[in-house]
């Protein structure tokens, strides 16, 4: 006998497979009879809980970013220092990206960027993780500043990030993190604080 399963219960379940679907196959490919087959429900169930593909596309981008910040945080939370705080975030990020490979791929890798809405959502998961990332570059910077920095260091992580899930290449997440960590923070001790200037 099936045991039937609450809509709370299903929602992650369908989640699981539409992530592995698009990452698989893209948005466009990616009809909702695959991702219903892959789910094990029938289609009518799926448009239960999303009324479009594109909802759940977008619900899967709200969900991967939920993760990403919350794996994030918890790694940061109780660093002693500033660099102890910016090794562990970055470390984190790639302890996640090394686990949810398919979720990097929606977000970066599947043509997400290529949709004006997608790009949108992709773009506020930049400014998230961004925000998320600034307060730890402790420099004795003002916060434009450090958010600026803090957008180079998450496009830096993007970088090499792509480079590893394009090549496939076996890696270790807290040696690659821990590589771009003191690159960064190296950096960092070089940064002074700038002046505006006066036109």
């Amino acid at each position: 006998m099936s045991i039937r399963l609450s809509a709370a219960e299903r929602r992650p379940l369908i989640l699981q497979a539409a992530l592995r679907e698009f990452s698989a196959a893209g948005f466009h490919a990616t009809s909702m009879n695959d991702i219903a087959a892959a789910g094990g429900i029938t289609k009518p169930v799926l448009y239960q809980h999303f009324a479009s593909k594109r909802a759940l596309y977008l619900a899967l981008i709200d969900e991967v970013a939920a993760s990403m910040l919350e794996a994030i945080g918890k790694a940061t939370a109780n660093a002693p220092d500033a660099r102890a705080q910016t090794e562990r975030g970055v470390i984190a990020y790639f302890e996640w990206m090394a686990v949810n490979r398919d979720a990097f791929v929606l977000l970066f890798g599947s043509g997400a960027r290529r949709d004006e809405e997608f790009s949108t959502a992709v773009r506020n998961v930049e400014r998230l993780v961004t925000e998320a990332i600034a307060p730890l570059i402790d420099a004795g910077l003002d916060a434009e500043h450090q958010r600026r920095l803090a957008y180079a260091l998450v496009g830096m992580s993007e970088g090499v990030s792509r480079h590893l899930i394009s090549t496939g290449e076996a890696f270790d997440a807290t040696l690659v993190g821990s590589q771009l960590a003191n690159f960064v923070w190296a950096g960092l001790r070089g940064v002074e604080p700038q002046r505006r200037t006066s036109n």
